[in-house]
């Protein structure tokens, strides 16, 4: 059973018990960066949970860039899965990420949404922030790739 076999299943069982933060635990880079789905406020949000390897700048202190980009793609990951019918798990083909703000040493919050979607391609634009949504640290635009080359075409 491959990797993203094992992803699937887990969303299955995710869906059934109506708990997207089963997704976290599919994924061992989520895990071991404390980033998990939520959708405690009935919107779904991905949560990058403060610890100190998160710092990359010690003198302000604010958080690595790297990481806030790995959790706005996650976000976007976390949102296909959860709120799309995504046949396979999807594979990032390319994102660009605008830094807005320092992000201090707390938790980070992101909500992702749609912005195309195609057959086999999906634009995703993801949103991260900490105490005020208003004023968000990062933003994302990204493209995945939903449907390999080897699925047969959807009519």
């Amino acid at each position: 059973m491959s990797g993203g076999d094992s992803l699937m299943k887990r969303l299955a069982d995710a869906r059934k018990h109506g708990d997207v933060s089963r997704l976290a635990d599919a994924i061992p880079y989520a895990k071991w960066m404390k980033i998990a789905p939520e959708n405690t406020t009935g919107e779904l949000l991905t949560r990058m949970r403060y610890h100190d390897t998160l710092i990359g700048n010690t003198y302000l202190p604010a958080i690595h860039g790297g990481t806030l980009g790995a959790m706005l793609e996650m976000a976007a990951i976390f949102h296909l899965l959860w709120e799309t019918d995504t046949p396979t798990v999807p594979k990032i083909v390319n994102i660009t990420v605008d830094y807005l703000r320092s992000a201090g040493p707390r938790d980070v919050i992101a909500a992702a949404k749609v912005t195309k979607q195609g057959r086999r391609m999906v634009n995703v634009f993801a949103e991260a922030w900490q105490d005020d949504r208003s004023k968000p640290v990062a933003s994302a635009s990204a493209h995945f790739l939903v449907q390999s080359d080897d699925a047969p075409p959807s009519l």
